[in-house]
């Protein structure tokens, strides 16, 4: 957990609560949501259940099934460092929503998958069948560009890098 204080602190958590929504609003859990939040705006990189509950100021059993979804899904690695009984909970960021959204892939492949199964069964000849195709054509063409936009990726974000301006924490001084 960084050490960020006073107004710097209410900042942080009223952001972690205002894009926690917005991940609830696409379809994430409340509490998995407040712990991905707080992770990408915190300054650290790793944390305890306990670094996460104060950081949030939650119970660490509210913590628990957070992290365990955020594990499973990729945003986390669990790790353990020698000695000590507690998990370390690791947001690894590079490339974090490419390799979140490539995991995604697999959903619309399914997708495809089970659309073609119904339209097998049903066709093409009625409005339902009609509504299938389209949905699976639409499911194709969304997981053939989202590819090609994971594909592209690395060099847009090193394009974007490239012209961004350093922070000024990052500029050291002569």
């Amino acid at each position: 957990m960084s050490e960020v204080e006073g107004g710097e602190r209410i900042a942080l958590l009223r952001f972690v609560e205002r894009f926690a929504l917005t991940l609830r609003d696409a379809g994430m859990a409340p509490m998995p949501a407040r712990v991905l939040a707080y992770a990408l705006a915190d300054d650290a990189d790793r944390y305890t259940a306990g670094d996460l509950a104060r950081g949030l100021g939650v119970s660490p059993a509210a913590i628990s099934g957070a992290v365990r979804y955020l594990v499973q899904v990729g945003f986390f690695s669990r790790e353990r460092e020698p000695g000590t009984r507690s998990d370390l909970y690791v947001l690894d960021d590079r490339d974090l929503w490419s390799r979140f959204v490539t995991a995604e892939l697999s959903s619309l492949d399914r997708f495809v998958q089970a659309i073609d199964g119904g339209l097998e069964v049903l066709g093409t000849d009625r409005p339902g069948g009609q509504r299938l195709a389209e949905t699976r054509d639409f499911m194709a063409f969304l997981r053939a560009e989202m590819s090609d936009v994971i594909a592209r990726w690395p060099a847009e974000r090193a394009r974007r890098a490239a012209g961004r301006r350093p922070h000024p924490a990052e500029v050291t001084p002569r």
